[in-house]
C-alpha cells in the first residue's frame, strides 16, 4: 500500500506538495488531499490546506502560516484558525451516525499549523499544535489509529458520497431474500468513491480534463460533486453543466443539490452554477442557444435545424454554422469559469469547439464519456478532433498528465452499477464477440481492456492477437457477488413467438417484481430500442399493460420531458430517454433490433447502452428470425461463464472495420445492396424483418408519405 495523494486547489502549492513527500515517507495507508474542499458554517467557510486521513494515524488537519507570528496576536489568529478548523471538522462529521460513540464524536482530529521556522514553544495558552517540517514525525506517529469500520465510515463522511444514497427507505421489504431486501444491500454499499473516482472529481486542472469510464463508473456523479467543489471554492466563477439527454435534467439538479448542502451547508447559486441541455428546449435555456443569443444569433429549434441540416446532422448542424459566425468575431465574449459536459460521445465536435471559444483561460473543461454508448456508426472523436487543430498543426487541447499535478486524462475502471455478468454481456453484443461474422468494432488501444477493469486470462493486449478476458474482482463491489447470482442477474428470452407473446412476459415477470419481489414500480425501467417508433410501440406495450392493471408511462411523453421515474408507474423509455439513468430492474423488450444486417454498430451500442442501465437485474428480450443471432451470442458468454473470448483486429483489419461500417450505413444502399421495395415487404409479412429493424432513413421517408413520424 501506499499514501494516495489527491491534488486539489491549495493556495501554497508548493508547501502542499512538500507536505506529500513529507507525509509519503511517514504514512503508508490512507489518503492526503492537497487543498481539502471549502466547508462551510453558519458564518464561514472554513478552508483547510491539506488533510491527511489513514487508518495508522487517523484524521490531521493542516494549515500553512503565511509568514512567521511576530506577536502574540499572531499567535492568537493562527490558534484560532484551528479551532475554526477543528470546530468546523467535528461539526460536519458528526452528523454522520457511524461517526459517534453514544453522545461522543469518535474520531480524535489533530490540527497543525505548519511554520517555516522553529519557533520555540507557543506563548499562548493553546490546544493548538505548531509545527516545522521536520518536526512532524514525532507528531504524525503519536496519533491513534482507527479500527476498520471507523475508518471506512469516516472516509465516506470526507468525501461527501454518503449524500448520493438514494432517498426510498423501502419499509414495505419484509422478505430478506427479496430483490427488494437486495437493493437495500447495495444502496447502502455504494457509500465510498474510489481512489480514481476521488482524483476525477477534487482534481481540477487549470485546463481542459477527460474523464473516461464505463457505464456506471459513477461519472454523472463524479461530474455532480466536480461542479458543486468548484462552485463552493470559487463562489463568483460561472460554472455551468451540460449534457445530451434531457432526461439527466432531474439527477444532475438533485445530486449537484445535495452536494452543494454538504460543502456550503446552502443550495447553489443558479446565476453562478447553471445545468443546461447542450441544446435546449422551449422555455428552456441550453449552452447552444446561450452562446447564440451572445452573438446576436437567431438560436435555431429542432424543426429549423432539421429542415435546414436533415433530422440526423440537426445539432452539428447548428453548431457548426454558429462556430463558423464565431470565429468571424474578434470580441467574443468570455461567458464561462468552467464548463463540465456529460456524455461527450452524443455531441459533436463543433459544440466544444464553440464551449472552447466561449470559457475563460485557463480553459477548464471537463468532459465525460464511455465510447461504447454511443448510439450512431461514428466513431468517438479524439482530442484533436473535438476541439481543433493550431495553425501550425499542434493539437487547441492537451490533456497529457504531469507529475504533481491534478489528472488532465483519468479512466474509472470500477463499475458500480452493473452486475460484471450484465457488464459482459453487454460488451459482448456491443463488439459483436460471439457475431458469426466476428467483431463489428474494438479499440484502437487493446490495452484500454484493463482499464475498464477486465483481467487478461489468456493471450496477450496486441493488434492480432488472441485474448481471453473476464471482469476483475477489484472492478466489481463485492455486494453483487455476495447477493446475486449470473442466472437471475441476466435473463435471456428470444423465443418469443412474436411481440405480443413477448409483451404479455414482460407484463407477468413485472407484476412478479413489484409483489413477490418486493421492488416498486419506480425500480423498473423498460427500454424500446428505436426512438423514431416508439410512441406506436408503447400504445401496444401500454394496452398489454393494462390490461394485466399495470400502470405505466413514457417517458418525455406522459410526463415531463426532465423526469424519468414516477411513484406507482412503470417508466417505458426509448434509448435516448433511458440513457444517462438506471434502475434496479430492466426489460430491454425487441431486441432484434440489433440483428438488422446495416448500422450494425449503432444497433448493437443501442443494445449495450440498454443493458448498462441496470444496477440489479436485466432481462434481455425479442423475438422473430432476428432475434436468433442475438440470442446466440448471449447464451454463448453465458456458457463462456461471461468470458470474452476473440482475436483482436490487426491495424489493417480495424481499417477495415471502419470502412465497411461507413459503407453500411443506411444512406448508403447502393454499398449494402438493400433490397427492393417488394422483397422488403415480402420480408415484412413473413416476420423477416420487423419495422423496428428499418433504416431510420426510410422510416422517415416513408412516414413523409403518411403521417409525419414523432419527434425525439
Amino acid at each position: 500500500m501506499a499514501l494516495e495523494v489527491v491534488h486539489g486547489q491549495p493556495d501554497n502549492r508548493a508547501a502542499a506538495l512538500h507536505l506529500a513527500d513529507v507525509a509519503a515517507s511517514l504514512v503508508e495507508d490512507g489518503t492526503i488531499y492537497l487543498g481539502y474542499p471549502v466547508l462551510a458554517t453558519a458564518d464561514d467557510r472554513v478552508e483547510i490546506d491539506a488533510l491527511l486521513v489513514s487508518q495508522s494515524h487517523g484524521l490531521i488537519a493542516f494549515r500553512f502560516a503565511d509568514v512567521l507570528p511576530a506577536t502574540v496576536d499572531d499567535w492568537l489568529v493562527l490558534s484560532s484558525e484551528q479551532d475554526s478548523i477543528y470546530n468546523t471538522l467535528e461539526s460536519n462529521l458528526s452528523r454522520h451516525e457511524s461517526l459517534r460513540q453514544g453522545r461522543q464524536f469518535a474520531v480524535d482530529i489533530g490540527t497543525i499549523t505548519l511554520l517555516s521556522a522553529d519557533l520555540g514553544p507557543s506563548p499562548i495558552s493553546t490546544a493548538a499544535t505548531f509545527a516545522t517540517f521536520e518536526q512532524l514525525p514525532d507528531l504524525v506517529a503519536s496519533r491513534p489509529p482507527l479500527d476498520a469500520d471507523l475508518y471506512r465510515s469516516l472516509e465516506a463522511a470526507l468525501q461527501r458520497v454518503t449524500t448520493i444514497r438514494p432517498a426510498k427507505r423501502r419499509v414495505d421489504v419484509k422478505s430478506d431474500t427479496s430483490r427488494g431486501a437486495t437493493m437495500k444491500v447495495i444502496e447502502r454499499g455504494i457509500a465510498n468513491l474510489d481512489f480514481w473516482q476521488k482524483k476525477a472529481a477534487i482534481e481540477t486542472p487549470d485546463g481542459p480534463q477527460r474523464i473516461r469510464g464505463l457505464a456506471g463508473s459513477g461519472k454523472t456523479i463524479v461530474l455532480a460533486l466536480k461542479a458543486a467543489l468548484l462552485h463552493a471554492q470559487n463562489e463568483s466563477w460561472n460554472i455551468v453543466v451540460t449534457f445530451s439527454s434531457r432526461a439527466l435534467y432531474q439527477q444532475f439538479e438533485d445530486l449537484v443539490k445535495r452536494f452543494s448542502f454538504a460543502h456550503m451547508d446552502d443550495l447553489p447559486d443558479p446565476e453562478r452554477l447553471s445545468i443546461m441541455h447542450a441544446w435546449g428546449s422551449r422555455g428552456r435555456d441550453g449552452v447552444y442557444t446561450r452562446l447564440a443569443d451572445a452573438l446576436g444569433v437567431q438560436p435555431h429549434n429542432f424543426r429549423s435545424a432539421e429542415q435546414k441540416f436533415g433530422r440526423e446532422d440537426a445539432f452539428e448542424g447548428a453548431c457548426q454554422e454558429l462556430l463558423e459566425i464565431a470565429r468571424q468575431r474578434e470580441d467574443i465574449p468570455p461567458l464561462f469559469d468552467a464548463v463540465l459536459i456529460d456524455e461527450a460521445q452524443d455531441l459533436p465536435p463543433a459544440f466544444f469547439q464553440l464551449v472552447h471559444l466561449f470559457t475563460k483561460d485557463p480553459k477548464r473543461v471537463v468532459w465525460a464519456y464511455d465510447e461504447l454508448q454511443k448510439l450512431d456508426e461514428t466513431e468517438m472523436a479524439n482530442v484533436a478532433e473535438l476541439f481543433g487543430r493550431t495553425p501550425t498543426g499542434e493539437p487547441v487541447v492537451n490533456i497529457q498528465n504531469r507529475d504533481d499535478e491534478p489528472r488532465r486524462d483519468i479512466v474509472l475502471p470500477v463499475c458500480y452499477r452493473n452486475t460484471p455478468w450484465a457488464l459482459a454481456t453487454a460488451h459482448a453484443i456491443g463488439f459483436g464477440v460471439y457475431r458469426s461474422g466476428g467483431l463489428v468494432q474494438h479499440f484502437d488501444d487493446p490495452q484500454l481492456w484493463e482499464d475498464i477493469g477486465y483481467r487478461l486470462d489468456a493471450g496477450a493486449l496486441t493488434l492480432g492477437s488472441w485474448v481471453e478476458l473476464e471482469r476483475s474482482a477489484d472492478s466489481s463491489p463485492k455486494y453483487f457477488l455476495e447477493r446475486m447470482d449470473s442466472a437471475d442477474a441476466v435473463v435471456l428470452r428470444g423465443d418469443f413467438k412474436d411481440e405480443q407473446a413477448q409483451d404479455e412476459w414482460v407484463a407477468e415477470q413485472i407484476i412478479r417484481d413489484v409483489t413477490d419481489g418486493e421492488l416498486e414500480h419506480d425500480d423498473i425501467l423498460v427500454v424500446l430500442p428505436s426512438a423514431y417508433t416508439s410512441k406506436r410501440r408503447y400504445v401496444r406495450l401500454a394496452r398489454t399493460f393494462e390490461e394485466k392493471g399495470l400502470p405505466s408511462h413514457l417517458v418525455g411523453v406522459n410526463n415531463s420531458t426532465d423526469e424519468v421515474f414516477i411513484r406507482g408507474s412503470i417508466a417505458v423509455a426509448h434509448i435516448f430517454r433511458a440513457k444517462g439513468n438506471e434502475a434496479p430492474m430492466v426489460y430491454v423488450v425487441d431486441s432484434q433490433y440489433a440483428g438488422a444486417p446495416f448500422s450494425e454498430v449503432s444497433r448493437r451500442n443501442t443494445i449495450f447502452t440498454a443493458i448498462t442501465r441496470s444496477k440489479g437485474w436485466v432481462r434481455v428480450c425479442g423475438w422473430g428470425p432476428a432475434m436468433a443471432g442475438i440470442a446466440g451470442e448471449v447464451t454463448q458468454v453465458q456458457q463462456a461463464d461471461f468470458k470474452l473470448r476473440f482475436t483482436i483486429p490487426s491495424a489493417a483489419e480495424l481499417a477495415e472495420m471502419r470502412r465497411v461500417n461507413a459503407d453500411l450505413q443506411p444512406d448508403n444502399a447502393a454499398a449494402r445492396g438493400l433490397m427492393t421495395l417488394e422483397e422488403l415487404a415480402g420480408a415484412l409479412e413473413r416476420n423477416e424483418i420487423t419495422a423496428e429493424q428499418l433504416p431510420p432513413k426510410l422510416v422517415r421517408q416513408l412516414n413523409q408519405l403518411s403521417i409525419p413520424d414523432d419527434d425525439l
